[in-house]
């Protein structure tokens, strides 16, 4: 029987305690984040929380602890707007990225900056909803809504027009997957395992079989999953079953977004990968410094 998920800390578990380590309430208010270059071809970056391409330009943008960083096809790279401190993170469109997170150091913004949107490839960034309440963490677009796991109040939120919202269940979360085919099929990891629902995120069942710390559902029969040791996973049938279909190089990872079947971006502590065959070999895009929090 599904039960909603009542929150839990965030300290608790190998999955939770690992990765949210990394994400504190205030990161942005904190110390100045990290400068310089690596290899001389752009910002140094210490930790990653997604990774996307935008089609207008074919680049690699990577949501960091120190602002939005576009990759080019040579691996140069350049920081593209400010240094906050960018969480949930999803490109849903030529130059239109949605995010959240917290401001650069200095900034008159509320600490928890709710749903940002840029329609300019993640230069700037207008306050979309839910400013000075709301930090989501994880963030997927499908089906024209928005869905957001609100780690402020260990809730996931949905909305069809970025600015009001459906508050529904309440769980302890990483991750979000949604179903390219049914709306109401959702996904969350959890430190038990990857947590179902059936009802677009009003309910989920309880986590179990493989824990996992990232999800990316790119087709129906291809969704990828991410453990904490970098290892990928396929399922073919949304989660029931998975099997091995590489490793991710780096170690502990820190995002996942499948662009196509093929097609695989994934972020570990050591950098920011790129597969163009489901994960049977990783190219290095972006490296990463190490953690600066």
């Amino acid at each position: 029987m599904k039960t909603p998920l009542r929150p839990l800390a965030a300290a608790t578990g190998m999955l939770l305690a690992a990765t949210l380590t990394a994400c504190s309430s205030d990161s942005g208010a904190g110390a100045e984040p990290a400068s310089g270059t690596t290899g001389g071809a752009g910002p140094t970056v210490s930790h990653v929380h997604g990774v996307g391409v935008d089609p207008a330009d074919g680049r690699l943008y990577v949501a960091t602890h120190e602002g939005v960083v576009a990759v080019s096809d040579d691996d140069t790279a350049e920081r593209v707007g400010d240094k906050a401190d960018y969480m949930g993170f999803t490109v849903i469109g030529a130059k239109t990225f949605l995010g959240s997170g917290h401001p650069e150091p200095g900034s008159d913004e509320p600490a928890d900056r709710g749903l940002i949107e840029s329609g300019d490839s993640g230069r700037t960034w207008t306050t979309r909803s839910l400013a000075g309440t709301t930090d989501f963490h994880a963030l997927e677009y499908a089906h024209d809504t928005v869905y957001g796991y609100d780690s402020t109040n260990g809730v996931l939120r949905v909305s069809t027009d970025r600015t009001t919202w459906d508050t529904r269940a309440e769980l302890a979360a990483l991750d979000l997957a949604v179903s390219p085919e049914d709306p109401d099929l959702v996904l969350a990891t959890t430190e038990s395992g990857v947590a179902r629902s059936g009802d677009g995120g009003e309910t989920f069942a309880d986590g179990s079989g493989a824990v996992m710390a990232f999800l990316s559902w790119p087709e129906p029969e291809t969704l990828y999953g991410l453990d904490q040791g970098g290892g990928l996973h396929l399922s073919t049938d949304a989660g029931t079953t998975w099997k091995k279909a590489g490793t991710v190089p780096g170690g502990a990872p820190q995002a996942l977004t499948a662009e196509s079947p093929d097609h695989l971006l994934a972020a570990t502590q050591d950098g920011v990968y790129e597969s163009r065959d489901g994960g049977g070999t990783f190219t290095e895009r972006l490296p990463i410094a190490g953690a600066a929090h």
